[in-house]
């Protein structure tokens, strides 16, 4: 249940349903992840229809706390990307862990 879906990961899945090559797979999900960066990094959103939107928020230079010491330090600005899950992902999501929960409760049921 703990595996991490990786690079390689994605580009064995389009060698195995699309039928290119390993290396034609590989140079693929590369090019996919290049082309979401490049506009990440331009400040500009990027929006999958059906899984989700990654968007880039600014964030102000603020003080912060040192939690052990409790000093202030200056946090400086900075951009983060943030994930928002499309309602598509969400309920796909939700549907399998509602599965796996009945299956649980019809096993404890029939001891």
């Amino acid at each position: 249940m703990d595996k991490t879906t990786t690079r390689s990961t994605l580009s064995e899945a389009v060698f195995k349903n699309v039928g290119l090559s390993r290396n034609e797979s590989s140079a693929l999900v590369d090019s996919v992840f290049n082309e979401i960066l490049k506009s990440l990094i331009e400040g500009d959103d990027v929006k999958i229809s059906s899984f989700g939107t990654f968007i880039v928020r600014n964030k102000k230079e603020r003080i912060g706390r040192n939690p052990k010491t409790g000093e202030e330090v200056p946090i400086t600005a900075r951009s983060v990307v943030t994930f928002r899950a499309s309602n598509v992902l969400k309920s796909k999501v939700n549907s399998k862990n509602k599965i796996q929960n009945m299956s649980v409760t019809s096993d404890s049921n029939e001891h």
